[in-house]
């Protein structure tokens, strides 16, 4: 089994009176009434209703071993503290929710039940699993269930009566890191990072990215130099290269999916060409196509339209056709477009020049002092290191009189050498605060040093006055640093602020440090990745609805980045009253258009990587996954 890292996640399904399978339920009572549930549940109930929710369990299965897991030994002796306080293990098989069942059997049981384990032998079987974890031996799987797609369902009892059924389910996770500050160089440079499971990491020196939309006209195909130069031209590129281009092509949903996607692409090619002949360097592409669902299911609300939202995809497709696509041409022709993203890189003068000859060269640019000559040669060198074709400690041959006229090509040096090894953190710390002695006023100093103090609070490696902190990020808007700037210090602030409360276990001011973030995060501009950081940030802190608030108005946008897309269906699929809304489908055809092999394995068991199979007994989300998932769909 594959143990994933992070925090024990689970679902709690209310209790309720359903039917029992004809199976042994052992000595296990089912409660008939409601007092009578009450009358033998009080004591689970206030045990659950106080608990922190910093405290998770969760089952493990090793081999045919299966294991209650949790992170706090006290609460877990609480909750077993009776002897007829106890656990067991329903054992529920994929194959109940078969495509080929017309609907999926109402019970309270749902799979194999397991023997319960009671107080006494529950506490003395507790073992510490390191890393604060706890577990104990709660059944044994057959060797005939071994190979089957399972899932393992948690009942707590109390006087033997079940009061607790729980589901497990699993979020998967990115490994998050504090909201990108950046640094000052010749402007503000922020982290270049890609949302992957591996993420692919670097730093843009002098790269810029624009973005925008092309519309596409009715069945047209092929775009010209002579169509795409007013859109070039509207760019300013006299500066610039085109490095690399991103473009999202989407099609009115009417007519043939692969006809789509095939027109689609041909657009996407064509305008990479135009691009392509006004520049000599060849432009990196990356092409991907769809149907636009998304905005087709936004726009037809409130329409005479409105009602083909209730309708499968397919009936959708044979409803637009003669009169009603023509009717509806001017709600579908907005649908037809390109977003593109385009990845700039400054012209480079001096791009062919080595190392050495642009030491030279920088040398004499200082001595002459031509200040904006040397500044360009410095980036020029900035980009040999990053593409390593020479060390970074090429800058040392930099001969440079430490005077105040020469402050931004100390800053940026120390800057640049932090951006490219972190590891270098507390030695630029240090020398920027040696420049900062040089310049006492420049904000752009005094922001890089915030930013790297940060940093080195946040892995212990310097010693922080909390209070002294605050007040020097706050301080910045004397040296003109934006607000949205400081706001966002201030939110990484009070992220390691919760990190080390969580530590300490003070989950009250803990819980202070995350609602100010989720008061302050909409102050500044958020990338993908830091969107994607802070709803990983929110959730692993226990506070799932503040993730998905961040992200619900997202995930309803065309342009949305995938992973986002799929960690917001993460934590929203296990919520009927989200997927019951009509609006929630606009979301779920979005996923299954961008990547439907992984919408699909949402739907695996929690070892096999899913949220869980159990989404399957909400039947509107059956429907849909036996639509797109099942027969070869």
């Amino acid at each position: 089994m594959k143990i994933k890292q992070g925090p024990f996640l689970f679902l709690f399904v209310l209790f309720s009176f359903n039917a029992i399978k004809a199976q042994n339920t052992f000595d296990i009572q089912f409660p008939k009434t409601e007092s009578e549930q009450t009358q033998n549940c009080q004591s689970c109930y206030q045990l659950f209703r106080q608990k922190p929710k910093e405290v998770k369990f969760s089952i493990k299965r090793e081999n045919n071993n299966l294991y209650f897991e949790t992170n706090d030994k006290k609460w877990f002796n609480l909750l077993f503290k009776n002897a007829g306080d106890g656990l067991a293990v329903d054992v529920v098989d994929k194959n109940r929710y078969s495509c080929d069942v017309e609907s999926v059997e109402n019970s309270q049981i749902k799979g194999k039940l397991l023997k319960p384990i009671y107080g006494s032998k529950l506490r003395s079987g507790l073992k510490s699993n390191g890393e604060n974890r706890f577990r104990v031996h709660v059944g044994r799987l057959s060797d005939a269930d071994i190979n089957k797609e399972l899932e393992y369902n948690i009942l707590f009892l109390s006087n033997k009566y079940l009061c607790q059924y729980y589901v497990i389910y699993n979020l998967e996770s990115y490994q998050w890191e504090l909201l990108d500050m950046g640094m000052f160089l010749d402007s503000l440079t922020y982290n270049f990072k890609q949302i992957k499971a591996t993420a692919k990491e670097g730093y843009i020196i002098k790269n810029k990215t624009l973005k925008f939309k092309i519309p596409f006209e009715k069945n047209k195909a092929e775009y010209s130099q002579e169509d795409i130069k007013p859109i070039y031209d509207s760019l300013r590129l006299t500066d610039f290269n085109i490095k690399s281009i991103n473009i999202k092509a989407y099609s009115s949903v009417e007519g043939s999916l692969e006809r789509n996607i095939v027109l689609q692409e041909q657009r996407a090619n064509s305008i990479v060409a135009a691009l392509q002949s006004f520049q000599k360097p060849t432009i990196k592409t990356q092409v991907t196509s769809s149907e636009n669902w998304v905005e087709f299911l936004n726009d037809i609300k409130g329409t005479k339209f409105t009602d083909l939202a209730k309708l499968k995809k397919n009936q959708v497709k044979a409803k637009l056709v003669g009169a009603t696509s023509t009717e509806m041409e001017p709600i579908l022709q907005y649908h037809r477009k390109a977003v593109l993203e385009l990845e700039l890189e400054k012209k480079d003068k001096y791009k062919t020049m080595s190392p050495d000859e642009l030491i030279a060269k920088f040398n004499a640019s200082i001595k002459a002092d031509k200040l904006d000559e040397a500044i360009e040669i410095q980036n020029s060198l900035f980009e040999k290191i990053r593409n390593k074709e020479t060390s970074p400690d090429i800058l040392k041959k930099m001969e440079i009189p430490r005077q105040d006229k020469f402050y931004k090509i100390f800053n940026k040096n120390s800057a640049f050498r932090y951006i490219m090894n972190v590891r270098q953190s507390l030695i630029v710390y240090n020398e920027l605060l040696e420049l900062e002695k040089l310049v006492p006023n420049n904000g752009e100093v005094k922001y890089n040093i915030a930013a790297i103090k940060i940093r080195l609070w946040r892995f212990r490696a310097l010693e922080i006055n909390e209070t002294k902190l605050k007040n020097q990020i706050s301080a910045l808007k004397n040296y003109g640093i934006e607000s949205s700037l400081i706001s966002r210090m201030m939110v990484n602030f009070h992220i390691i602020n919760a990190e080390n409360l969580m530590r300490e276990r003070d989950y009250d001011n803990k819980d202070k440090s995350v609602t100010f973030i989720k008061n302050n995060y909409k102050k500044f501009y958020l990338s993908d990745y830091d969107y994607l950081s802070l709803a990983q940030f929110f959730s692993y802190y226990a506070n799932v609805d503040f993730a998905v608030e961040l992200l619900d108005e997202k995930a309803r946008t065309i342009d949305i980045d995938e992973n986002l897309l799929f960690y917001y269906l993460n934590l929203t699929l296990v919520n009927k009253e989200l997927t019951e809304d009509d609006d929630y489908r606009t979301i779920l055809l979005n996923a299954i258009n961008m990547n439907k092999e992984r919408f699909c394995k949402l739907y695996n068991s929690v070892e096999d990587g899913g949220v869980t199979f159990q989404l399957l007994d909400d039947e509107y989300l059956r429907v849909t996954y036996c639509e797109n998932c099942e027969n070869g769909n």
